[in-house]
């Protein structure tokens, strides 16, 4: 890659504590980008032994055809691409792109390798021109010079690109923007969420009258808002059928004969028998009760179309083996919360709505449906940092025990025990105070969200993921 012909403009690597010897140069291409990051692919290859916080495909520094300054400098941009850790600017962080400056410093992550930008006049840069003298007896036999002075540009944003004048002149995708935006409406504009969104409101102003039928509408939009949250965090691409099917799988092993069986062996055959009444149970006794009736009897049932989907997934060719089934840690957090959707669905709106409706009926229908409600909206949002966040963690140690399957068992023990035991502490606490269940919950989503940046990590597509973040 080369500059242009009369300056040549390059990245400048400093040396670093990771890596004290470094100070690599690397000229950029006036026709081509070229993109830092992990990679073997990458025009920058960084040592990922090295520089464990750079993205496969982290930035990218391209240049800006058609301009030029009136003595011949060319013009860069870079742009953050999706990295995992961001890219910095002079210490800020890029949230578009950057027309970059000569001696600009560009760090990939916090504490990252830094990326000097210079120019330097190439070493055929052709002689100025000399000047006319002033004096009038002077005589010189110069040849013709075009007097014609080139128009000096704005100065440049720091934050933008340069801009060619424009003509006044109106188009019509411009007074009718949506003829024009194409995919990126589908892809950027979030049309599909929106559009559930909508149907979602029609019918439950259908439903209107009708509480069984608006608690439904109402709690699988709240569900699957809040399943929308962990995927979008998750960032990889999963057919909407198989996550729906996970969820399927859980409420009819739920309705099922094969419950017994689960309760059979976790609540008589374990010490897992849960309390009834108002009899009072010692903490240490009950957290005990509650890591084998609840942890680990629930969270082995949601595991169950997980395994599932793992074994079809070996059945079946590529690339439907990789997009179907479990090969990897994102795989298992999203089937995982999946199936705690379905979990939470079931368990709220047959069990726990039943029971409230029933104990606040007599001080009238109303008060007894407006209890309801009040426990639907927070049960259901709440799975985020609850059931969703458990299934979901255990997801993660399925999905990594497939990905290092030679220590496939001790994973998913850590995985299976650290999942049980922040959902018995959940159910242990909430007859404590609701400051200690704040507590467990955020504990959990902590759990839950540090899994999704290391699942994120580890996967094998990254350079595919999507992630959306939730940051400035």
């Amino acid at each position: 890659m080369t500059g242009t012909d009369r300056y040549k403009t390059f990245l400048r690597l400093l040396p670093s504590g990771d890596n004290p010897t470094a100070a690599s140069h690397y000229p950029l291409s006036t026709a081509e980008t070229a993109v830092l990051g992990r990679e073997p692919q990458c025009q920058v290859v960084l040592d990922p032994l090295v520089y464990r916080a750079v993205s496969r495909r982290h930035a990218e520094i391209k240049p800006v055809l058609g301009f030029e300054s009136p003595d011949g400098r060319r013009f860069w941009q870079v742009r953050d691409l999706n990295s995992a850790n961001g890219t910095f600017v002079n210490g800020e962080r890029l949230q578009d792109c950057r027309v970059l400056q000569m001696g600009d410093r560009i760090m990939l992550g916090q504490n990252g390798p830094e990326f000097i930008f210079e120019c330097q006049p190439s070493k055929n840069t052709a002689p100025p021109v000399p000047p006319i003298p002033s004096t009038p007896s002077a005589k010189l036999n110069l040849p013709p010079v075009n007097r014609r002075i080139a128009p000096v540009p704005d100065r440049l944003s720091a934050t933008a690109p340069p801009r060619r004048r424009e003509p006044d002149a109106v188009s019509l995708t411009q007074l009718f923007p949506i003829l024009s935006t194409g995919r990126q409406l589908t892809h950027k504009a979030y049309l599909l969420p929106g559009g559930i969104t909508v149907a979602f409101v029609v019918l439950m102003f259908i439903a209107v009258g009708n509480p069984f039928a608006f608690n439904m509408l109402l709690a699988a939009y709240l569900a699957g808002a809040a399943y929308y949250f962990v995927y979008e965090l998750c960032g990889k691409h999963k057919p909407w059928w198989i996550l729906s099917g996970a969820a399927v799988v859980t409420i009819l092993l739920l309705v099922s004969p094969a419950l017994k069986l689960f309760v059979f062996v976790f609540r008589q055959v374990l010490p897992g028998d849960l309390p009834t009444g108002d009899v009072a149970v010692p903490f240490p006794v009950l957290l005990i009760k509650m890591f084998f009736g609840a942890g680990l009897m629930e969270e082995l049932l949601k595991a169950v179309p997980v395994f599932a989907v793992y074994l079809l997934g070996t059945q079946l060719r590529s690339p439907y083996r990789e997009r179907l089934g479990v090969w990897e840690p994102l795989d298992g957090i999203l089937l995982g919360s999946a199936s705690a959707v379905g979990f939470t669905l079931l368990e709220t709106l047959a069990q726990y709505l039943p029971e409230v409706y029933k104990a606040t009926l007599s001080s009238g229908e109303g008060a007894a449906q407006l209890a309801s409600l009040q426990l639907l909206i927070p049960r259901v949002l709440g799975s985020v940092a609850g059931h969703m966040a458990y299934s979901g963690y255990l997801g993660y140690f399925i999905g990594l025990s497939v990905l290092r399957s030679r220590r496939r068992w001790l994973i998913l023990g850590i995985g299976y025990l650290t999942a049980a035991g922040l959902h018995a502490l959940w159910n242990t606490v909430g007859s404590i105070s609701p400051v200690f269940l704040a507590l467990v919950g955020l504990l959990s989503y902590a759990f839950l969200a540090a899994a999704i940046l290391k699942a994120r990590e580890l996967s094998p597509t990254r350079s595919q993921n999507f992630a959306t973040r939730f940051y400035k």
